[in-house]
């Protein structure tokens, strides 16, 4: 076999490997051959054969039954991980885009008991804005990012259900007569609230037009940021 041959042979290998880690979610904690082989649309031959070497480095497990259970290499390595992540790395590209997208404040709030904090922020490039400091607390439920973050951590009051359903908040002075505001949550892909993510901007330019922009661009933002987010 040529070179290429016995390198591409290698990665296929990696990637059904992968397929197998993968295909494991918090709903399928345990799987059996069958259900792997369905998942993966891999070979049962295929699979025993990759699942020995991901047992013997710890990647998997097999219990008395049959059934495979993720390793805790992979316990390791994520932990390992979520030391050295940094949420900042993710969130200040988005509101780097949001600014320049908006020439308005971008900002990224996280609920801390009953205040909620900016955790970063991106002031716009105009004289006239909303300026906003990072670690500044405001009031959880005022404005649109205080909004949104009770209403996704407060799932049992039904009073806030028209914000779940929306999956957006628009605030008009409410906590600042002179500011207005768009808010959305960040979710990642295990259902779990990150933050909220928003757009601030004077009440005196925030006419129909501004409103719709924002929102516009808050929405798509927000979702793109919780899609590259790992899951917690």
């Amino acid at each position: 076999m040529s070179e290429a041959g016995t390198k591409r042979e290698g990665v296929d290998a990696v990637e059904r490997a992968l397929a197998i880690l993968t295909a494991f979610t918090e709903q399928a904690q345990e799987l059996s051959l069958a259900e792997l082989a369905r998942r993966t649309g891999l070979y049962k031959s295929t699979i025993l054969r990759l699942a020995a070497s991901l047992e013997h480095t710890r990647f998997l497990t097999r219990s008395s039954d049959g059934t495979f259970r993720l390793g805790p290499e992979l316990w390791r390595l994520g932990s390992l991980y979520r030391r050295s992540f940094d949420l900042g790395e993710y969130v200040r590209p988005t509101l780097r885009a949001l600014v320049e997208a908006t020439q308005e404040t971008a900002s990224f709030y996280i609920r801390d008991g009953d205040q909620r904090i900016c955790l970063y922020r991106l002031n716009s490039p105009r004289s006239a804005r909303h300026h906003l400091d990072e670690g500044v607390r405001l009031p959880l439920g005022r404005g649109a990012a205080g909004r949104v973050l009770l209403a996704f951590t407060e799932r049992g009051d039904a009073s806030l259900q028209a914000i779940r359903d929306a999956g957006l908040v628009v605030s008009r002075g409410e906590r600042d007569p002179e500011v207005a505001a768009v808010s959305a949550p960040v979710i990642d892909s295990a259902g779990h609230l990150r933050g909220a993510l928003s757009l601030s901007t004077l009440m005196s330019r925030f006419d129909e037009a501004a409103e719709s922009k924002l929102v516009q661009a808050i929405v798509p933002a927000a979702k793109h940021l919780a899609a590259r987010l790992p899951a917690e």
